[in-house]
């Protein structure tokens, strides 16, 4: 390519290509993406500032608008239909997140909620009646939407049931009375007793968290959305529902308590 471009000068291009069998095809391409390196490398121009740009004093007003009391939780595009209902107009909704992404203050500018930090809970009993665990499973019934539900409590030193329920429907008042009468069954003593359950509405109700102030029992749940955190209760009710004689529906509720106290005894 170097001696084409020497020998072009004298004899024409077409020529200089001729006789030294270079094809010119080859020679334009060449040239070309010469000039396409050439020009990235230019520096780009500096862009002019609109006319229409708003001044620093201009700029200023808006922020200080937005970042004001009233409009500091308030996302630019309901500031701006805000101030369009009263009448007023200092910016367009674009100009608005320009300013704040400008100053790195686009993230969320409503309040938000912070959750507590909940420790994961440690079930360990070195003794019978130290810790139970108790939960509700669903039994389905002989049509459809019809469930019978199972209340149980065991004790996670011995994987004894210390206690179960079956009952039309799932209440607080019936997991108080419940829990109430398998602890006066067993003569637990005040203070010695800590009852984990899931964060149900049952588990978590005013009804059995008094019952437990009363009681003196302790109290623990599991972390929210976190399905491992009883599995005591959790491998107890799949025990139940993974053997061969358990069946895909029962025919009454009273079918429903003759298979759980054989299961149970």
């Amino acid at each position: 390519m170097a001696a084409v471009a020497e020998l072009a000068p004298h004899v024409g291009l077409r020529a200089a290509c001729q006789a030294l069998s270079v094809n010119r095809a080859l020679l334009y391409r060449d040239r070309a993406r010469h000039q396409v390196t050439v020009s990235r490398r230019v520096a780009p121009g500096v862009r002019a500032r609109p006319l229409l740009a708003f001044s620093t004093a201009e700029q200023d007003v808006l922020l200080g608008l937005l970042n004001s009391e009233r409009f500091a939780d308030v996302a630019p595009a309901a500031v701006f239909a805000i101030l369009l209902d009263e009448g007023c107009y200092h910016g367009s909704v674009r100009t608005m997140y320009r300013l704040l992404a400008a100053r790195n203050q686009t993230g969320e500018r409503r309040r938000q909620r912070t959750h507590p930090v909940y420790t994961k809970p440690e079930l360990l009993a070195v003794r019978p009646a130290e810790v139970w665990s108790w939960d509700i499973t669903k039994l389905k019934g002989a049509v459809k939407w019809e469930t019978y539900q199972l209340y149980v409590i065991m004790d996670i030193f011995s994987r004894y049931v210390v206690g179960w329920m079956l009952a039309a429907r799932e209440s607080a008042e019936l997991a108080e009375q419940f829990i109430a009468d398998t602890i006066q069954k067993h003569n637990i003593a005040p203070g010695t007793l800590t009852l984990h359950a899931d964060r149900g509405s049952s588990m978590r109700s005013k009804p059995v968290a008094a019952l437990l102030i009363d009681l003196d029992v302790a109290k623990t749940h599991s972390r929210p959305h976190v399905s491992d955190d009883n599995p005591y209760s959790e491998a107890q009710f799949k025990t139940l529902k993974y053997r061969p004689d358990f069946p895909d529906r029962f025919g009454s509720i009273e079918d429903a308590r003759v298979h759980c106290q054989q299961f149970f005894r």
